[in-house]
């Protein structure tokens, strides 16, 4: 095991993400609690704390960790006919809990495969990876798929062809027109916004009143736009406008 005895107990956290995709009828028999084995969704979710605080048992040379709090999160999606599994861990310590929130994820992804192969024996467990940590000597990460999305061009009317780009949610708060939310090509503004300010994601959304993972699913590049509502909120928490935060 590294020797971690020389480094300063600070505040971790880390974030997961996998999914478990399905037949559309599977998803419905979880979401209606009709399989044999009972409620798919609650069970899973016990499992991936209980993974969460065994991973020390789990993978080979990782720290035994006194967890201060495992929140793991199944969110069934009929669009994808899948459910999205989050997991969230917390510790105040000397190493980080990427792992214990991986094997969270990881294995209420099983819970949930173990609970519906009776029905479903073609389920797919994937897209497991980390969203997002902060604490420790290497500060704050954050997943950045957006380099795989291919830009738009950004469409221009006879009337508009020698104003400046202005992002409609900045023309929202001028009460230019009706707010919309921050498009894809901002994102990097954004983010350069939170390393700039050392915010720490968790504490930032908790006092805007703004659901930590709809900021994470932007910063990651699994959402191209936050809302509006949101967007104005967290300017409001760090008493910046919301051009500010994206760069304008």
């Amino acid at each position: 095991m590294v020797d971690v005895g020389g480094k300063a107990d600070t505040t971790r956290v880390a974030i997961a993400k996998g999914v478990v995709t399905m037949q559309p009828e599977t998803l419905q028999l979880i979401q209606q609690g009709a399989l044999k084995k009972g409620d798919v969704l609650s069970v899973a979710r016990v499992a991936g704390i209980m993974a969460a605080k065994r991973t020390h048992d789990l993978i080979p040379l990782c720290h035994p960790l006194p967890i201060t709090s495992v929140t793991v999160d199944l969110t069934p999606n009929v669009e994808t006919s899948s459910i999205d599994i989050t997991a969230t861990v917390k510790v105040t310590g000397k190493t980080g809990v990427e792992m214990e929130a991986l094997t969270a994820v990881s294995v209420a992804g099983l819970t949930v495969y173990d609970m519906a192969k009776a029905v479903d024996k073609d389920m797919v467990i994937g897209e497991i990876k980390l969203l997002h940590k902060e604490g420790g000597k290497s500060g704050t990460y954050v997943r950045d798929d957006a380099a795989v999305e291919k830009p738009k061009p950004a469409l221009r009317s006879r009337n508009t062809r020698n104003l400046r780009a202005v992002p409609k949610e900045v023309m929202g708060v001028a009460g230019m027109q009706k707010p919309n939310i921050p498009h894809t090509q901002h994102r990097d503004a954004f983010k350069a916004f939170v390393t700039h300010n050392k915010i720490r994601i968790m504490g930032w959304t908790k006092k805007a009143g703004v659901p930590s993972g709809e900021v994470f699913s932007y910063l990651n590049g699994q959402s191209t736009r936050l809302s509006p509502e949101s967007a104005q909120k967290l300017a409001a928490a760090m008493n910046v406008t919301v051009a500010q935060m994206f760069g304008e």
